[in-house]
């Protein structure tokens, strides 16, 4: 006898930012909330926001919300193919939660046939393990120009016979020729796999687009499942890419009047960036990405280098900005410095890349705000780790997710001490400038907290974990309200 397998579902999209990676986590915890089994599962995602699995792997960090909405530890077959951008047109490739590699654009469509067989049995796994797996697409489903080799979107639906439900975004503008012309360009064997439609993001009296729906559904052929009214709250769950970062500058900063503010650089490879949602949920905090062209403002108490996919890379573009000398006048202000991971790295003295694992430039000078130095390795560190900060005794969970060794004199100051007796991070002698390479630390209320009195202020009753909790509550109870989930439920084969 065969082993069960779960049913499965996939949402596509009309294109990038349409909403997938959001949707997809509230039917998760929609019906995880029925007492389902579910799992989420993306072929292939591009992101340099990632997360640590509890199998020792990476993989998107959406993936990793779409995880905890269903109540199940994130696993590397969530994600098997992660697409890291190093360059504009080179990639780290990760395949199954470990790097295999780095590749251009034009090779990786060569690839990707030899993949399909790492995403088919990933997908199997899950379905052996849960009631429903809810798979999220990549990009378009209408890139009909890279149809033949198509891992992520109806090349996967049709090698794993998965129904297809396309969402369109009414708040770009044009969702009915998005959907409508979706339907004309791809192939009709692709297009039988459509089960239905939704419209995410609308804002006003939904009355006023159900001839819109029904224009869609006539136009299409496929039947409309529901309009998904504009969620708010979206912005207090970890982003899946560094796109949401220019929507949230766009949108202005908030809190412009709170005492503390913190910068943090946006480097053109930022990693990870999701580390600092706590900060910016504090009340007292005003949190800015100081963007490219833009000056450091004189009246952060904090800076803060954040992680990045290619640290010589990014020490040089954060040079070109002229952000070193307003780090440096900073300092001599009395400013604090805290660099994570990548941006740990370029405090310190000097970085070695002697294998070209990061890219073409072997070795550059850093910063030299701490006396460390760094050499990477091909070993790449993977681990969620926990433990105590050494200065004020607060509790932190995290992850580690780094390339290279840092040594030196200031390393003899760590900051923080792990469960397994491990120690991370260094500081100057005078406590000004810091560095650590574990990502999630303000996660903690109580680690936050720490934090924050260094800089002067007192952090909030804010209980960050919970707060996520809720908003994937909240989420799920909004698509029960507006669409009809016991529908979209009979649609999973």
């Amino acid at each position: 006898m065969s082993p069960a397998r779960g049913k499965a579902l996939m949402i596509q999209g009309v294109g990038s930012d349409v909403g997938k990676s959001l949707v997809v986590a509230g039917l998760c915890r929609v019906f995880r909330n029925r007492g389902l089994s579910v799992r989420p599962f993306k072929p292939q995602n591009m992101s340099n926001n990632a997360a640590v699995t509890a199998d020792g792997g990476e993989i998107g960090r959406a993936q990793a919300l779409q995880a905890r909405a269903c109540g199940a530890p994130a696993s590397v077959h969530m994600n098997p193919v992660l697409l890291k951008p190093q360059s504009m047109v080179g990639s780290q490739i990760v395949v199954q939660g470990k790097v295999t590699g780095t590749v251009n654009a034009r090779d990786y469509q060569a690839l990707k046939p030899r993949l399909m067989g790492a995403v088919l049995e990933s997908f199997e796994r899950l379905r052996g393990e849960a009631d429903l797996v809810i798979v999220e697409g990549a990009g378009s489903a209408a890139e009909i120009n890279l149809r033949a080799n198509d891992i992520a979107n109806m090349g996967f639906a049709r090698a794993a016979d998965v129904p297809v439900i396309v969402l369109g975004d009414i708040d770009r503008g044009g969702v009915i020729a998005q959907i409508v012309g979706t339907q004309v360009v791809i192939a009709p064997e692709d297009a039988a796999l459509v089960a239905g439609f939704l419209v995410n993001r609308f804002r006003g009296d939904p009355t006023l687009f159900e001839a819109g729906l029904q224009a869609i559904a006539e136009r299409s052929g496929w039947p409309s499942l529901g309009l998904i009214p504009y969620f708010p709250d979206a912005a207090r769950l970890p982003a899946e890419d560094a796109l949401a970062l220019d929507q949230r500058n766009a949108a202005g900063d908030s809190l412009g009047d709170a005492p503390i503010t913190i910068a943090v650089l946006q480097l053109p490879r930022i990693s990870n960036f999701d580390d600092f949602d706590p900060l910016k949920a504090e009340p007292g905090v005003r949190l800015i990405f100081v963007r490219r062209g833009e000056t450091i403002p004189v009246e952060a108490q904090l800076v803060i280098i954040p992680g990045s996919k290619a640290t010589i890379a990014d020490l040089a573009a954060l040079r070109e900005q002229g952000w070193h000398i307003d780090l440096a006048a900073h300092v001599r202000r009395g400013g604090r410095v805290l660099g994570v991971c990548g941006g740990y790295q370029m405090l310190g003295q000097r970085i070695e890349d002697p294998e070209g694992i990061e890219g073409q430039e072997r070795a550059c000078e850093g910063l030299g705000l701490l006396e460390v130095s760094t050499v990477m390795a091909p070993a790449k560190t993977l681990a969620q780790v926990s433990g105590r900060c050494l200065i004020e005794g607060a509790p932190f969970t995290g992850y580690e997710m780094h390339l290279g060794v840092t040594t030196g004199p200031d390393a003899l100051r760590p900051l923080l001490e792990m469960a397994d007796g491990r120690r991370d991070g260094a500081m100057a002698a005078n406590q000004t400038i810091r560095g650590v390479y574990v990502h999630g630390l303000f996660n903690d209320d109580r680690q936050r907290a720490a934090w924050l009195r260094w800089i002067g202020v007192e952090a909030s009753d804010l209980a960050y974990e919970q707060g996520v909790e809720d908003t994937l509550d909240a989420l799920a109870a909004h698509l029960e309200q507006h669409i009809d989930c016991d529908r979209i439920l009979s649609l999973a084969r």
